[in-house]
């Protein structure tokens, strides 16, 4: 692994433009995710409202893929491609993930939805992911590892019944969509490169009601659970300072806590 990023107070100040706008995204996306709507339009929406405020949507033209957001609906575990043929049934749970590029910096963040009236196993699922999220970001703090967030991710999730992907994790990111280090959501405690002030990277653990394995598609980006179950997923972008670790995407106006470690 190359070498880790470390940004400086003044690029996490900077960053907090793009990344206030992604959360800024998935907030104002919500009251549109109904049954009926299709992923094209959730794309499209999205889209104007990144681009109106003077960014740029991070995965529009990012290594072939040429929509302004991933939507992924059921079992779909991430990476969907919006179009005009996928609807938004009622019961049916969707992630949209949304990066931002705005003032030299990109800012992502997912979050999956609730359709309609969904069933009981799709609201705990959808629960468990978010909560999985905030096991991962309860772990990080300077001196540990990044094992450690691995394994609060993987404890928490299979403590729960459910399973975590391996394929596919976290990373990196500022001035780059993807930087190092990859954050995997599995693994051993006290492994890994040591969390350093100045680390900035996303925690978007995908979780699965059934198994864990995956496929990808022939579109070379949709990625399905192999049993066809339902997976969900929660994603923040968090800086690490010498006291604090902050959630950087928070929306404009958030007034509850922003830190989820204090030294």
């Amino acid at each position: 692994m190359s070498q880790i990023p470390i940004k400086t107070p003044e690029d996490i100040e900077q960053m907090r433009a793009s990344c206030v706008l992604a959360a800024d995204v998935l907030v104002m996306i919500e009251e549109h995710i109904k049954a009926g709507i299709t992923t094209q339009e959730i794309n499209d929406i999205c889209h104007e409202f990144i681009t109106s405020r003077g960014a740029i949507p991070s995965t529009l033209n990012y290594k072939g893929f040429t929509r302004s957001c991933c939507t992924s609906i059921n079992q779909v575990v991430c990476h969907g491609i919006p179009n005009n043929d996928d609807y938004l049934a009622d019961g049916d749970i969707v992630n949209v993930d949304v990066t931002c590029y705005l003032d030299q910096f990109h800012g992502d963040n997912s979050k999956t939805y609730l359709v309609g009236k969904c069933s009981r196993a799709a609201r705990d699922l959808t629960t468990a992911a978010e909560e999985a999220l905030w096991a991962g970001i309860n772990a990080v703090k300077p001196g540990a590892k990044f094992g450690d967030i691995a394994h609060a991710v993987q404890t928490f999730v299979e403590g729960k019944g459910y399973s975590v992907v391996r394929e596919y994790g976290g990373h990196g990111i500022g001035r780059a969509f993807h930087e190092d280090p990859h954050v995997s959501h599995f693994g051993r405690p006290g492994t890994g490169p040591e969390i350093k002030p100045g680390m900035v990277f996303t925690i978007e653990p995908m979780v699965n009601q059934g198994k864990r394995n995956v496929v990808l598609l022939e579109d070379d980006w949709t990625v399905e659970t192999e049993d066809n179950k339902l997976s969900a997923q929660f994603e923040h972008t968090i800086a690490v300072h010498e006291d604090k670790v902050e959630i950087l995407t928070l929306p404009t106006g958030f007034t509850g806590e922003r830190y989820a470690w204090r030294k």
